[in-house]
């Protein structure tokens, strides 16, 4: 009898390799990589990244670009910077975007309002996240008393007339000669961050605590708690880090929303003082009047500067939710 011979069909695993390489190979990824594989393919969310790259440049070089472009962001041009009438010049070779109302060179104006911004947004943002999260914590760990406490807490702030109290809080601090609480709290960029931050963290804390009421039911924390970890040990390490791909999300979508609050409250004039540039208050002197119609440029470039930084901050949002989300995997 004729014996026919037969060749082993091999898995996955076990495909011979064609050139050196392996082929149909399974190569384990962290959820890291897996992140980052499906993050770079968003060009979109790419983009943002070099623009919130070329912002921060801006924002801390803006005193060197000040220097070599031999302007000052309160230096006053009367002579060359208004013409016969009063009217600020548009741009030039000595004023790239032209002059303000004041005489002022508006391109390290906007460089500086960069600065300005994304130090607010930064800093609010990070007291948001931080209270957030631990009203969150605490709400979705222990349940209970601590819970009704905290969501009635979160009710009651997100109740409030946010932009009419902001207005208030920082007037009166910012008219009183010695600030607020006892001269703790001074008009500044510390007072407009400190007003963002007390009316944000409410949503960040509701997205943490509806979290963590699913995780804390989960096996790995009965198993942490039959090991004899403590409430802290759980929280720190079990469950915070299970949290925070939906952390990072909502800071980075947040950013945006804090930068418009502060341009806001800089356009009503009670945000961060006179003096300091503020891409805000440079809408707002252009506003004031309708000199927008012949000073175009005085709307123009700041609102470029916060449109762009604003969509920026939108768009990587959105990518990392894409990238952390499996359901969006291909």
């Amino acid at each position: 009898m004729t014996q026919i011979a037969t060749e082993p069909i091999l898995g996955p695993e076990q495909q011979p390799e064609v050139g050196g390489a392996p082929s149909g190979r399974v190569t384990g990824r962290s959820p890291w990589q897996l992140f980052w594989r499906r993050f770079k393919r968003d060009r979109f969310a790419l983009a943002g990244i070099g623009v919130i790259v070329l912002m921060a440049v801006i924002a801390l070089t803006a005193g060197l670009i000040a220097q070599l472009v031999g302007h000052g962001p309160n230096e006053v041009f009367n002579r060359v910077a208004l013409d016969e009438v009063g009217l600020p010049i548009g741009p030039r070779s000595e004023f790239w975007f032209g002059a303000d109302t004041a005489g002022r060179d508006l391109f390290v104006r906007v460089m500086y309002g960069a600065r300005t911004s994304l130090t607010v947004a930064l800093f609010a943002t990070g007291l948001e996240v931080v209270i957030g999260v631990f009203f969150g914590l605490l709400a979705g760990f222990y349940r209970g008393k601590v819970d009704t406490f905290v969501s009635r807490l979160i009710d009651i702030v997100l109740s409030l007339p946010i932009l009419l109290l902001a207005l208030g809080l920082v007037a009166a601090c910012s008219l009183s000669r010695t600030g607020c609480l006892g001269g703790l709290i001074r008009p500044g960029i510390l007072l407009v961050s400190y007003v963002i931050a007390l009316f944000g963290w409410p949503y960040i804390a509701r997205i943490v605590r509806g979290q963590i009421l699913s995780i804390r039911e989960k096996e790995f924390i009965e198993a942490a708690r039959s090991q004899g970890a403590g409430d802290i040990r759980i929280m720190m390490r079990d469950i915070l880090p299970n949290v925070a791909a939906p952390i990072i999300v909502y800071t980075t979508l947040i950013i945006p929303a804090n930068i418009l609050f502060e341009a806001s409250l800089s356009f009503l004039g009670i945000g961060v003082p006179p003096e300091v540039p503020s891409w805000g208050k440079m809408l707002s002197d252009a506003g004031s009047g309708s000199l927008f119609t012949v000073a175009w440029w005085m709307l123009v470039f700041p609102g470029v500067f916060l449109f762009l930084t604003t969509l920026a901050f939108n768009l990587v949002g959105d990518g990392m939710r894409d990238a952390l989300d499996p359901r969006t995997a291909r």
